[in-house]
């Protein structure tokens, strides 16, 4: 099968040096790039992370501190990335939870500009979870009726990714060939302001916070009402991408 496409898709998966997106960084990334006419890419690489690698993370994806001591930083590839990267709706397996936030954050950390409310988002674990609740290993056995090979391989984990979600749209028939369907209906950024989720859209379209004394109080509202609010989210241990959204509403009303 064939996907639908208006725009280039393009699965990508991380290997990392743990699973905070504030503090751990990128140590393999993957992409597989699906052309509107079929055509497909594949390019991986290895990322000098700056940091130490865990055992813990080691243990999982098999990769060391000298696997990657010759490696390039992310801030020496970013802007590659970014170029192949445009224009091109993004996919994965858990990616709206982790990936996506995680690759945002690296993009703000190495100073380039890369938007990512322009995209649409296709969560393949989301449409799993919500067909046949599993994990990845399981859901390639279920939709390919394979096993997956070297499972927590960057490179392996992106292709099982992609051909899970083709064989999806073969199994379920009310499941559109079109990223912009999947994305509505299988992204868990619909309502987020940020990628973290620390803000939300309210059923008026109003961004409320999402979490702490303020849950469910207008962003604005509270920014005006408390200044000293956003001091404090600024110099806290929030994710960039939520301090950028936090300022740009600031900026807004400030502007108004």
């Amino acid at each position: 099968m064939q996907l639908n496409l208006k725009n280039p898709l393009v699965f990508f998966d991380l290997e990392t040096t743990g699973i905070n997106i504030t503090k751990d960084r990128i140590v393999e990334i993957s992409l597989l790039k699906v052309h509107p006419n079929g055509k497909e890419e594949v390019k991986s690489r290895r990322i000098n992370p700056e940091m130490p690698i865990p055992p813990q993370a080691t243990a999982i994806h098999g990769i060391t501190d000298d696997d990657v001591k010759d490696c390039p930083t992310f801030r020496q590839v970013a802007k590659s990335l970014a170029d192949m990267l445009e224009g091109c709706d993004l996919a994965g397996f858990n990616s709206s939870r982790f990936d996506v936030p995680m690759l945002s954050e690296e993009f703000l950390r190495a100073g380039v500009d890369f938007d990512m409310s322009k995209r649409k988002f296709v969560d393949v674990q989301i449409i799993f979870h919500k067909k046949e609740p599993r994990t990845l290993e399981a859901a390639y056995k279920f939709y390919c009726e394979k096993e997956l090979q070297n499972a927590h391989s960057a490179e392996a984990d992106t292709i099982a990714t992609y051909e899970v979600l083709k064989s999806q749209l073969r199994h379920y028939p009310d499941l559109e060939n079109d990223v912009a369907f999947l994305s509505k209906e299988y992204s868990s950024f619909n309502n987020n302001v940020d990628f973290a989720g620390r803000m939300i859209f309210d059923e008026n379209g109003v961004e409320v916070f999402n979490f702490g004394k303020h849950k469910g109080k207008s962003v604005s509202q509270v920014l005006r009402n408390e200044p000293s609010y956003y001091s404090w989210m600024m110099d806290g241990d929030f994710p960039l991408n939520t301090k950028q959204a936090l300022t740009k509403i600031r900026l807004r009303e400030m502007n108004g």
